[in-house]
């Protein structure tokens, strides 16, 4: 039985520790904070398409102990996570491959920077997915409770699995890459990370609607369904512009890849039968995200994470491939101007990744394995 270290404290991390350890992986599950262990254990309760009961895990903040031993680490966080995680796997000494999913656009090249900027060397195996597997949400239970929770802590409710994550990695990252399709059967390899990073959506997915919809997110405390009520024809016919322009980009670098609707159509988020041309449909229409509500506020990750640490290095792509992005940089000034100024300038830079002064074909020359 493989030891996987999964860190994340939230719905992702909850969520592949039931996924893998239901699959048969020994999980360790790390958190950044823990509370008092009650005297029964931990205990997460699931329910969804990985079935409805209760499980014991096994739940430290201690990194240095968690990694003794394991085969591997899956970062299921946000982007805005990765500075930190990155420092902390450089304090312990991590030398087991690393993979992150999602990476977002130039997660494993952030990480690489900042572990190198802290003197390790050689870097451990790095790769990153293309999203996070998991339709997911979940909530924390008092310590007392009963029912259906059985004594849980906390209860993750996954209402979809993807069917299948792009995965790339760094030079010398092969035994990450190896791991992520071993934890992820579905898991598709791409030439690079940075193909991964292009092919992930979330920065098509989230921005127009989280725009669009402000004003209805702070009236309301994002009171309806991102995915139902927040798909308007507007929303859409602007998500299917700054489409054009990420395809643009990957095409720059020399990438072909799918569009949102094939890519959300492989990864089970839009229905079988939907109609691909027609994004407010096929997204209203969708099973797994039918549930999500909108964000609370401006302070939710589709504004703080989307935006810098997914259009930001987009647009910076763009530039030195000579792509123009006019979508993407009108959301950007707009979600600067509606208050996430620092936000987005403490996103991923081509500073940040290491990229910073380099052509395309340097770019390309750096990151392939």
């Amino acid at each position: 039985m493989s030891r996987i270290v999964v860190m994340g404290g939230g719905a992702g991390g909850m969520a592949a520790t039931v996924d893998l350890t239901l699959r048969g992986f020994q999980v360790i599950w790390w958190r950044r904070t823990v509370p008092n262990r009650p005297p029964s254990g931990f205990r997460l309760a699931y329910r969804g398409v990985c079935g409805d009961g209760v499980m014991p895990v096994t739940c430290t903040n201690d990194l240095s102990a968690a990694k003794e031993g394991a085969a591997g680490v899956l970062v299921c966080l946000p982007s805005t996570a990765h500075r930190h995680i990155a420092r902390l796997l450089a304090e312990v000494g991590c030398d087991a491959p690393v993979v992150l999913a999602p990476g977002h656009l130039g997660g494993a090249l952030e990480v690489a920077q900042v572990m190198r900027n802290a003197g390790v060397d050689p870097l451990p195996p790095l790769a990153e997915g293309s999203t996070l597997p998991y339709t997911v949400r979940a909530f924390a239970v008092g310590a007392d409770a009963g029912g259906d929770y059985q004594g849980a802590q906390w209860v993750v409710n996954i209402t979809g699995a993807a069917s299948r994550m792009l995965v790339g990695c760094l030079p010398c990252g092969e035994a990450a890459l190896a791991l992520a399709t071993r934890l992820y059967p579905g898991a598709v390899p791409l030439p690079d990370v940075l193909a991964v990073g292009l092919a992930e959506v979330n920065m098509v997915l989230h921005p127009p609607g989280s725009i669009l919809a402000a004003a209805w997110v702070e009236a309301t405390g994002g009171d309806f369904r991102f995915y139902v009520d927040g798909m308007t024809s507007g929303v859409a016919s602007v998500m299917e512009r700054l489409d054009a322009e990420r395809l643009a980009v990957a095409g720059a670098f020399g990438y072909r890849l799918g569009s949102l609707m094939e890519e959300m159509a492989a990864i089970g988020t839009v229905e079988p039968e939907a109609d691909l041309n027609d994004i407010e449909g096929a997204i209203s229409g969708g099973k797994a995200n039918a549930g999500i509500m909108a964000p609370h506020s401006l302070g939710h990750r589709y504004y703080t994470e989307d935006f810098g640490y997914g259009l930001l290095p987009l647009v910076e792509l763009a530039k030195v491939a000579g792509v123009k992005t006019p979508v993407a940089e009108a959301l950007l000034n707009l979600a600067s101007a509606a208050g996430l100024e620092s936000a987005i300038a403490g996103g991923r830079t081509l500073r940040r990744l290491g990229l910073e002064g380099l052509s395309v074909e340097e770019i390309l020359s750096s990151i392939h394995p």
